[in-house]
């Protein structure tokens, strides 16, 4: 038995592109009540027109920028005057900011992921719970990283941060027992789609290269599984899923044709 998502409320940080933009779409193809967070506004309003073409039965969007408490707090403000309950968080915004090891990274850097991947999901958890525990059923779902359980070179505060995701999500799933929440993570390993451009502060010939000769998770994979997870009858809760395309075996080892 699935839950149907009609009528139900979904709100998604990140949702500017990648994963968020298209686990906004599904939503909004499964009849829900999509309500958008990002930085980049414009790329919101894109995302929330094609929202309401896919089906959704409402689209709403508002800037949000997960590092800062202030922002957090005036969007969820803001959200309550939409709907006194929330049915689905995606906590999706972060991200990787350069590749540097730890002898040459940039305090920059490390202090955008800890911002984003880490303090930005708590600001926005805290900030979303109580529109959730008098609504059993409902699903919290952490985008985590294959990265948060395995280190890799260059990764040093990016598979920190991730593995932090993985420890908060096993908390709160500790700390609403009992409230009808169900409390997950999904972890997508290597997967097509803005992350690498921005982790390499724009370099298309660097990005690229992560993808060459396999066949990479894309979007569309990940905001699949978002769906089965928040559809699940309201006994059932997914704790974790991760999810590696064919081609990727671990996180060191791919099998790569060449061109």
């Amino acid at each position: 038995m699935n839950t149907s998502l009609k009528d139900k409320w979904v709100f998604i940080t990140g949702a500017s592109a990648g994963f968020g933009a298209e686990g906004a779409r599904h939503f909004a193809r499964a009849g829900a009540n999509v309500v958008m967070g990002a930085r980049r506004v414009e790329r919101l309003e894109t995302v929330a027109a094609e929202c309401e073409q896919a089906g959704a039965a409402s689209a709403h969007f508002h800037e949000l920028d997960v590092a800062c408490t202030k922002s957090v707090n005036i969007f969820v403000d803001w959200l309550k005057t939409l709907t006194p309950k929330l049915d689905v968080l995606v906590n999706n915004a972060g991200g990787a900011h350069g590749a540097d090891t730890v002898a040459e990274g940039k305090d920059a850097d490390w202090e955008a992921m800890v911002q984003s991947n880490f303090l930005g999901l708590m600001r926005v958890t805290r900030a979303c719970l109580p529109l959730m525990v008098d609504n059993p059923g409902s699903t919290l779902i952490n985008i985590g990283s294959i990265a948060g359980r395995v280190a890799y070179e260059g990764g040093s505060v990016y598979c920190g941060v991730k593995a932090a995701e993985k420890s908060i999500t096993q908390s709160l799933r500790l700390e609403l027992n009992g409230t009808g929440i169900r409390v997950g993570t999904l972890d997508p390993g290597l997967a097509e789609t803005e992350f690498a451009l921005v982790r390499f502060k724009g370099d298309a010939a660097k990005s690229n290269k992560i993808y060459e000769g396999l066949d990479p998770l894309v979007a569309e994979d990940i905001a699949e599984a978002m769906i089965w997870m928040a559809t699940r009858p309201p006994h059932v809760c997914i704790d974790e899923i991760l999810i590696k395309c064919t081609a990727q075996a671990a996180i060191h080892k791919t099998h790569r044709v060449a061109d």
